[in-house]
């Protein structure tokens, strides 16, 4: 059973990162909307309700602000795509609703994708992004696997490439639809939803 002090010291660290989820929360409109290179905390804290103080009290410096933001919308998209996909019985259901959806996580908040892209960018530069960035690429190349996976287990055959393969094209068909959509390119989703779903029966043999 746990002692008084160690459920006091429990709840101070909830309370601490449920406050930090909130500032987070709120600073990512911001963050989207400015980039990486025009951002600070002072900055971030002239588009929200919050303090400079209090962000930096919370968050050491933008670095740390940005790549928890990011990680935390990472996760979400994950675990909300995953979740449209569960049910396909069949190949072709299952690429359908892996292509729609990838296109409603990027129609639903292109700004925040365009973020990620970004961070991913600077950390060829700034080495204090590196261990966040490649641990959220891993989770994504993971979710991207688990789905060829189970394409290739519905139509009885296997992938034809490695994971780092599947995932970089993938990746890239996202990227390509996020700039045509930022563009305004009226069909870039329908085309994107296309191409996923023909890329599927590509990287299974």
């Amino acid at each position: 059973m746990s002692s008084p002090a160690a459920v006091r010291r429990r709840t101070r660290v909830d309370k601490f990162e449920e406050r930090r989820r909130e500032l987070a929360d709120a600073a990512l409109l911001a963050l989207a909307d400015l980039g990486y290179a025009r951002t600070s905390l002072r900055t971030i804290a002239e588009h929200t309700k919050f303090s400079h103080g209090l962000l930096h009290y919370y968050f050491a410096d933008k670095v740390e602000l940005i790549t928890y933001c990011v990680r935390r919308y990472k996760a979400a998209c994950v675990q909300r795509y995953e979740g449209g996909v569960g049910e396909a019985a069949t190949p072709a259901e299952l690429a359908a609703a892996c292509a729609d959806g990838l296109a409603a996580a990027l129609e639903e908040a292109p700004l925040m994708h365009r973020m990620w892209y970004d961070l991913r960018t600077q950390s060829m530069f700034e080495k204090a992004f590196r261990d966040d960035v490649a641990e959220i690429d891993e989770s994504l190349q993971d979710m991207i696997w688990r789905n060829v996976r189970a394409y290739a287990d519905l139509a009885g055959a296997e992938p034809n490439c490695a994971p780092a393969e599947a995932y970089a094209l993938f990746d890239g068909l996202f990227q390509q639809a996020l700039l045509r959509h930022l563009s305004g390119a009226e069909e870039a989703l329908d085309d994107f939803r296309s191409r996923v779903r023909e890329l599927f029966p590509r990287v299974v043999g």
